[in-house]
């Protein structure tokens, strides 16, 4: 039985792991290997990586960081950031990655999923969706770190990727970034209802609670995060956490109220 993923989610920046809030301003909070050791004794289900310079400034993906993440990484691992080309990808897999993850040059030309999925495998495509919620409950999909609007839907966007190809759609609130005050559950459930492929949730959670109702109202879901796995207690000291097994069987029961 496919089980709901407790996903860790990683953001370099100039070589370094950094964490934001509503996508701004950016906290250096330590090394990516030394973090990536940790999930790894941890047992994380599995790791999302993203530079978020890569896309921003027009850099290919930095392939010596990478080849180090995959290297030390002992869980599947999804990594975005610079990916335009078919070659990219296909360098970055070779390099032990499990996933790559996608999100402009998708908007630009979503051909490029096929193209991508036809070599490596639908499975190992995602495409990123960041978003923004708008006036009457509407939501809108952003580029560049959050500052440019596309004007298009996440619901039509995640659909396209699907049509496209991409193997997995990972949802990411702008509003919720950093906020720990919970998951934009009226997002998740339209974006559940809209496809079929799998899905991620990243943004807002500060408590297994959080991930208790995404699961309880979406089902089987990625649960992904970042502060609530790099920051512990109010002053948001840095801690690398997760939970153990037994912790993440509770909130799995109880969502699907299992006894």
């Amino acid at each position: 039985m496919l089980q709901p993923r407790f996903t860790p989610c990683l953001l370099i920046r100039n070589k370094g792991l950094v964490k934001t809030l509503n996508f701004k301003p950016f906290k250096y909070i330590g090394d990516p290997i030394n973090a990536v050791k940790i999930f790894n004794e941890k047992e994380a289900d599995e790791l999302i990586v993203l530079d978020i310079d890569a896309t921003s400034k027009a850099k290919e993906p930095d392939f010596a960081v990478i080849k180090k993440l995959a290297a030390e990484c002992r869980m599947p691992l999804c990594y975005g950031g610079g990916i335009k080309t078919v070659e990219q990808a296909k360098r970055i897999i070779k390099l032990g990655v499990e996933k790559i993850a996608i999100s402009s040059v998708f908007l630009s030309n979503p051909d490029i999923v096929t193209e991508i999925s036809n070599e490596i495998g639908s499975q190992s495509v995602v495409v990123v969706l960041d978003v923004k919620k708008k006036l009457f409950n509407k939501y809108e999909v952003y580029l560049d770190n959050g500052k440019k609007s596309t004007g298009q839907s996440p619901i039509d966007l995640a659909q396209k990727a699907e049509k496209f190809g991409a193997g997995e759609v990972v949802v990411n609130s702008i509003d919720n970034d950093g906020a720990m005050a919970g998951y934009d559950l009226s997002l998740a459930l339209k974006v559940r209802k809209a496809i079929n492929i799998p899905i991620t949730l990243l943004g807002g959670v500060g408590d297994l609670k959080h991930i208790e109702e995404l699961i309880k109202l979406c089902g089987v879901v990625g649960a992904a995060a970042g502060s609530f796995f790099v920051f512990k207690g109010s002053l948001r000291a840095v801690l690398i956490n997760y939970p153990a097994y037994s912790e993440k069987e509770k909130v799995i029961k109880a969502a699907f109220n299992i006894s």
